[in-house]
């Protein structure tokens, strides 16, 4: 079923990213490198099955879904830059900054974020909701970046919002575009943003970074995605997709 719904992904975010070639060509050409050089495509699957688990369709989603990953984008476009954690390589390949130049980056990110809301706008219903999702998302990774820039100490806040926010954003949005219920809704809610902070902690097992030392995050990560399994109880539709991603993200090696 993940492929299927990937599938649907990819095709909309070829359908709504700029044509090669179209001009300023160098711009249209850095956004479509920024958003199809890899990556797993999680939040915006998160998104699709979310519509599928208030018994909606997965096509209902197609559109917040392109916009939550090409927002995603946008953040990891602007993360790389030279003032913020100068990184020269993202999934194996230049970052945009380092193949496009440090000022068309910085324009790249900013037509990313335009590019999502124009994106979004194009759901079957709940459009203003569904910005408002999208929109608080993306101040709040703002928010838990210049928290880690400034090296607080509060870990939780941090991880909350610099990734935790966007899961939440992507499954709200999907269970809106597909018509959900405010129950549904808080229950998507309360299942992505277990999921978020699950992602995170596995992130820091996979970097050995982790604030808390291996037991403790391995016994955080295992916790929170059986929280999160856990919030899918009482939703009207098919939760199996979410089921698996939860599955998936927990213990992954890459």
């Amino acid at each position: 079923m993940l492929e299927d719904l990937k599938a649907v992904v990819e095709a909309t975010l070829d359908e709504v990213l700029p044509k090669q070639g179209e001009r300023p060509a160098e711009l249209s050409e850095a956004m479509r490198y920024a958003v199809g050089s890899g990556g797993k495509r999680i939040r915006p699957l998160i998104c699709l099955a979310s519509a599928l688990a208030v018994g909606g369709r997965a096509e209902d989603a197609r559109y917040p879904a392109a916009a939550i990953e090409i927002l995603h984008n946008y953040t990891l476009v602007h993360d790389d830059l030279p003032a913020m954690d100068n990184d020269e390589e993202r999934r194996g390949q230049p970052t945009v900054w380092k193949k496009f130049g440090e000022a068309n980056a910085i324009l790249v990110g900013d037509a990313l974020q335009a590019l999502a809301y124009l994106s979004l706008a194009k759901a079957p219903r709940n459009v203003a909701r569904i910005a408002d999702a999208l929109g608080a998302a993306g101040v709040g990774v703002v928010q838990g970046q210049v928290e880690d820039i400034a090296a607080t100490k509060d870990v939780e806040y941090i991880y909350t919002h610099k990734t935790a926010d966007l899961f939440v954003a992507a499954a709200v949005m999907g269970g809106l575009a597909a018509g959900g219920g405010d129950d549904d809704i808080a229950r998507l809610q309360k299942f992505a943003l277990n999921l978020g902070l699950a992602f995170q902690y596995e992130d820091d097992i996979l970097d050995g970074d982790s604030p808390y030392g291996l037991e403790k995050t391995e016994a955080l990560a295992k916790a929170t995605t059986d929280a999160a399994i856990a919030a899918l109880e009482g939703l009207p539709g098919d939760v199996s997709a979410l089921r698996t991603i939860a599955a998936m993200l927990l213990g992954r090696r890459a």
